[in-house]
């Protein structure tokens, strides 16, 4: 089977996409969920409308990098424009605090292969 490279786009064309910004706040990951506050409007970027459409309902970070074919660096980038002008909201996933201390997990996968 033959892979494809990840990033699919000239990085001319993405340059031009992104206005030229190449780094963006951690503040989306790639499971946050991003819910579309509004329609696509006529003149808005082309990309900026695909995202819209993609996320009438709670779409991940990497599922719209999947469906665009684009790094996740030039989806985050997109995103957080969209975020910026409150035409997205970004769900992120809930924290547990309850989960299992990592040393009592080690100890017990310890136990299972001693088995």
């Amino acid at each position: 089977m033959t892979r494809k490279p990840v990033d699919t786009g000239a990085p001319d064309r993405l340059y031009t996409v992104t206005n030229g910004r190449s780094s963006v706040d951690d503040t989306l990951d790639l499971v946050t969920l991003i819910v579309a506050e509004c329609q696509p409007a006529t003149g808005m970027q082309s990309e900026h409308s695909r995202i819209l459409t993609l996320c009438r309902h709670p779409t991940s970070v990497v599922e719209i990098s999947a469906e665009l074919e684009m790094p996740i660096t030039v989806v985050r980038i997109l995103l957080a424009d969209l975020l910026d002008t409150g035409r997205i909201t970004a769900r992120h996933p809930p924290v547990n605090p309850s989960l299992p201390d990592p040393a009592l997990l080690k100890e017990v996968l310890h136990g299972l292969r001693n088995l």
